[in-house]
């Protein structure tokens, strides 16, 4: 008999256990995510696979719309929104909501079409929707005609609503008293004639066109407590384009939220206590707008693989030439910026911060062909206002960058891949930081798309994500989900089954003038965490 040593047979015993060399360290690992799910993100086994296939119908039950983890459920705040609702935000605020306020993305629409055949622009460009339990509740009601592919929507500090266009002279429009303003219309998207309701002749005083904030194909934005915009452009690269570019807007006049020594900051979809009764005591009346510039080595170094790392730097960029003086500037451009967060429990936007720390915010990148990737930018201080001029592109043209608040120092951002796609995950689209976690959910654009909940990066050597897991896959092949947002609990959410199939029964021309197609509005709860 042969004799064999002891590592030969503990060998010989895994082998024969069945154990040895089934899975690599990377399946067991991921498989351990599945398993505290329930711990780690607040609900119950996670999707092996994507839906299957279910038609939209009427009389079906939320619970068809889509497939979910366990322990999460699915109802309907509506069925009748109008189609392609997009992004979402909460009103007044994300803690004590009365309403969302939702981005209809349809194009502006021509003559000939809707209840007036004689003018152009029906189409539903911003709608609100009741969530308040009652008798009211569900119900649409369309505060602004005629934009061109609404598509990113914020609640801003100062008690107004930003609604901005992707497309590719894509505007920012502003939104007082949105309870009250039903009804109006953009008359001419260029001038920024704004009139109370569809034909009037009387200019609105509710609505204004912001053209101090940059033209570009706006989806995600975030929107801080001093009036600072951050904000992507949703241009794939390609001809003479690198791709788009992340911008930001410094107003002129700092936006004073009124907090004194030592309160928290308030954190994106929360209002601050000044609020401002007249759109011209708005921050973004006037200011400067700049793009992210990442170079790997001196100023100008922009070859490929520059777009990340550390010493990120604010170049200066005009509000409508944005795009081309990016481009000339040597602006970094991402493969295409989608989704756009802030991270509420990071530094300073942490509701226990004390307002003098650093800010995180993180963007998809839908790039095509089943291809995405998620990044995260850190800067050191979320109040930067000063300016200084510097040589740009090392071939001496001249522009502004942004030096920190006291002008000391420049003010760099380090910016990182958090997630990028795989063999199932892929075509990012969406994004959203939960409240109370650092879980970042993450959106994609694709057929029975699935939504994925994300660990924060820990403590580990690399900057990505711990790991993802799915949580939610629409069932209709037709549709894409789409606006998924956390309420200020971290336990409810919101989302949009886009454009999925449209039955005869589902059409509501009240809702969306132009065809009466419309999307589903869906509320999911049963998360346990935070």
């Amino acid at each position: 008999m042969k004799r064999i040593g002891f590592a030969g047979l503990a060998l010989a015993t895994l082998l024969a256990s069945g154990t040895a060399f089934a899975q690599d360290f990377g399946t067991s690992q991921q498989q351990l995510l599945e398993r505290r799910s329930s711990t780690l993100f607040g609900f119950g086994t996670p999707l092996a696979s994507p839906s299957g296939s279910v038609a939209r119908a009427v009389g079906q039950p939320a619970s068809q719309r889509q497939t979910l983890a366990a322990g999460l459920t699915a109802t309907y705040v509506t069925r009748n929104l109008a189609l392609l609702g997009d992004m979402i935000s909460f009103w007044p605020s994300d803690t004590n909501y009365t309403h969302l306020m939702i981005c209809i993305e349809q194009g502006r629409s021509g003559l000939g079409v809707g209840p007036n055949p004689a003018i152009d622009g029906q189409n539903a460009g911003v709608q609100s929707v009741n969530v308040t339990p009652g008798p009211n509740y569900g119900e649409i009601k369309t505060l602004l005609y005629g934009m061109d592919r609404c598509d990113g929507i914020r609640t801003s500090p100062w008690g107004t609503v930003l609604a901005t266009e992707e497309t590719d002279d894509g505007a920012v429009y502003e939104i007082i008293d949105p309870l009250n303003t039903t009804g109006h219309w953009i008359a001419n998207r260029t001038t920024g004639d704004i009139r109370d309701g569809l034909a009037s002749a009387t200019t609105s005083t509710k609505v204004v066109k912001r053209d101090a904030l940059v033209q570009q194909a706006w989806e995600g934005l975030e929107v801080l407590d001093n009036g600072v915009v951050i904000g992507g452009d949703e241009l794939r690269g390609g001809g003479d384009a690198d791709g788009g570019a992340i911008f930001r807007f410094i107003p002129d006049v700092p936006y004073n939220c009124g907090l004194t020594a030592g309160q928290p900051r308030v954190r994106p979809n929360q209002l601050c206590p000044n609020q401002i009764s007249d759109l011209a005591d708005s921050p973004l009346v006037a200011g400067t707008n700049f793009a992210l510039y990442h170079g790997c080595g001196g100023i100008g170094d922009v070859a490929q693989g520059c777009e990340y790392g550390t010493g990120g730097r604010w170049v200066e960029v005009g509000a409508l030439t944005a795009r081309a003086d990016a481009n000339a500037r040597g602006a970094t451009g991402y493969c295409r910026p989608e989704d756009l967060h802030v991270d509420k429990n990071y530094g300073a936007m942490s509701p226990t911060g004390n307002g003098t720390g650093g800010i995180l915010w993180c963007w998809t990148n839908t790039c095509g062909g089943n291809n995405g990737e998620a990044i995260c930018a850190i800067e050191p201080d979320a109040t930067v206002n000063a300016q200084s001029t510097v040589s740009l592109n090392g071939g001496g043209s001249v522009g502004l960058q942004n030096f920190l608040a006291n002008g000391t120092a420049v003010a760099t951002t380090e910016t990182r891949r958090f997630v990028e796609n795989d063999s199932r995950m892929r075509n990012h689209d969406n994004l959203e930081f939960q409240p109370g976690t650092r879980n970042v959910y993450i959106i994609e654009d694709a057929q029975f798309g699935e939504v994925w909940a994300c660990l924060p990066d820990g403590t580990d050597r690399d900057l990505a994500s711990d790991g993802c897991v799915a949580m939610l896959s629409v069932s209709d092949p037709s549709a894409e989900p789409t606006g998924f947002i956390f309420d200020g609990t971290g336990r409810v959410a919101f989302y949009i089954v886009q454009h999925g199939q449209q039955p005869a029964g589902l059409l509501d021309f009240t809702s969306n003038p132009v065809n009466g197609q419309t999307d589903d509005l869906i509320m999911i709860t049963g998360f346990t965490k935070p």
